[in-house]
């Protein structure tokens, strides 16, 4: 995942935060945001892995994810 985080752009998650009704978005919080939603996506995919594992599949599909994101 070191990769990933190195190449993640910021941009998008301060966009996100606008959105939403801040005003201003520090560059820390936008980090802590990246860092936060990196952890989750990478715990997603692990519980997807496995649901699709227990599907005796091997390509994880949309399903899963959302499976795992409950």
């Amino acid at each position: 995942m070191k990769w990933l985080v190195k190449d993640f752009p910021l941009l998008p998650l301060e966009q996100v935060a606008r959105k939403a009704g801040a005003e201003r978005v520090s560059l820390s919080a936008v980090k802590a945001m990246k860092e936060v939603l990196l952890e989750i996506s990478e715990k997603i995919a692990l519980d997807a892995i496995a649901a699709s594992r227990h599907a005796k599949r091997v390509t994880i599909k949309a399903d899963d994810i959302r499976l795992a994101a409950r």
